[in-house]
């Protein structure tokens, strides 16, 4: 037997299929396999879950428009990203607000270099992936108005000098890391920095013409339903792959994300149904991804009862943000960036700090087991992020509009539709 064992030992060694050993510094091949596979699934998300998703709400003659500045914020953010954003966001430095430029372009990165258990270049392609979606999440607040060239000064600017810091903070060793704030795959760096900046460009922009006084009727609800199911499939890559390992966590992280959308898609719809009497796809689908999005600060934290409590909350909260909030105060968030992704990623952040329990991940402890300065550390980690997103957001605002000449489109192209204004194309033939 033992001689089998060698011969065997020899021949896989031959044909170079053993797993690496696991480690810091070596290269676990099962983990970087889950991370590519989810690198892709998050790639997925904005080029063809957000697009669908924003481009079915908006109107049928902004369409294209949508998509087209959905595909150039992730085009865009991948360039900035690899050339200095990742070294802005990881980069060692003895600040806490920022990184450094030491990998610029990726220099010192290359195909021998680790972190953790997976070769550092695809934890670079995977923290690439959230700041692609973030950006396009900013786009939902603006649809329908705001200038193409100025979109693509924005991203370029908001990426550097928003998106990066934040993401520092968080995971790159800033002060919220050295605070202890949970988030695992993106409450702060995500959803609440991208919310709170879309409603702040939207207030600059202003309101669409006619908005309040005509109907803005989503071109393609079939379309937004598919992206949702697009989005929903991707956010296993987003949450589960967080982990940047194949294991309990992960597994954990994939299944409280799905039963969070799950049971906010359901919470959303029944209150609609109960107080507008009709459960619609529309209310469906975004419940469901304000269910994804309350979940993922919590996803490698939290057990299935708190996955339960943070949807239900969540498919509330987003109805009630899109449907009432936004009525009462007036602004225009064209396909409710800041209802979904500000408000319910602020839940999310705050949930994570009533059920995060060490039975999921030791160390993450929350008020309900017994660590209610958690709560407040979540609370301090949120505003922080608010604040900076909003002061932040209205500066690279105000650098966009001095080199553009402004950041609104023109009335009469906005009246007649920016697909064939700006790209000379339709996304439907109307008789």
């Amino acid at each position: 037997m033992m001689f089998k064992h060698c011969i065997l030992t020899i021949v896989l060694i031959m044909f170079n299929v053993c797993p690496a050993l696991a480690g810091e510094g070596t290269i676990d091949t099962g983990n970087t396999a889950w991370v590519i596979m989810s690198t892709a699934l998050v790639m997925m998300m904005t080029p063809a879950g957000l697009a669908l998703f924003y481009g079915g709400m908006s109107r049928y003659k902004n369409l294209l428009n949508t998509i087209a500045m959905t595909l150039v914020a992730y085009c865009l953010a991948s360039v900035v990203w690899v050339a200095w954003g990742y070294s802005l966001a990881f980069g060692e430095s003895d600040s806490l607000l920022i990184g450094n430029l030491s990998h610029l372009f990726l220099s010192g990165i290359d195909i021998h270099s680790v972190s953790g258990s997976i070769p550092t270049i695809i934890f670079v392609l995977f923290q690439m992936t959230f700041a692609c979606i973030s950006i396009a999440i900013v786009l939902g607040s603006v649809v329908d108005r705001m200038k193409f060239s100025s979109w693509i000064l924005f991203t370029i600017l908001w990426i550097t000098f928003v998106y990066t810091p934040v993401c520092n903070w968080a995971w790159g060793g800033g002060w919220m890391h050295h605070l202890h704030a949970l988030d695992f795959a993106g409450g702060n760096v995500v959803h609440i920095n991208a919310g709170v900046s879309g409603l702040v460009l939207a207030l600059v922009l202003g309101k669409r013409n006619g908005y309040g006084k005509e109907a803005m009727i989503p071109s393609s609800v079939a379309f937004t339903a598919l992206g949702a199911g697009l989005l929903w499939f991707g956010w296993f890559g987003f949450n589960a792959g967080s982990e940047l390992a194949a294991d309990g966590v992960a597994a954990s992280a994939f299944m409280v994300t799905n039963t969070a959308a799950s049971i906010a898609g359901l919470a959303w719809l029944f209150t609609e149904w109960k107080i507008s009497g009709k459960p619609t796809v529309l209310g469906l689908a975004s419940g469901a991804v304000a269910g994804l999005v309350g979940i993922t600060p919590a996803a490698g934290f939290v057990s299935l009862g708190g996955a339960f409590a943070i949807g239900t909350v969540a498919g509330v909260l987003g109805y009630i943000g899109v449907a009432v909030i936004k009525q009462k105060l007036g602004y225009d968030d064209s396909l409710d960036a800041f209802g979904i992704h500000g408000l319910c990623g602020i839940w999310g952040a705050l949930a994570t700090g009533l059920f995060a329990t060490p039975t999921v991940t030791e160390g993450a402890v929350g008020l309900f087991y017994g660590n209610p300065k958690q709560l407040g550390i979540q609370l301090i980690s949120v505003i922080g992020t608010a604040a900076f997103a909003a002061i932040a957001t209205l500066i690279v605002i105000y650098i966009t509009k001095t080199l553009t000449g402004g950041i609104r489109v023109d009335p009469d192209e906005e009246r007649s539709g920016l697909d064939n204004a700006i790209h000379g194309e339709r996304g439907f033939e109307i008789e």
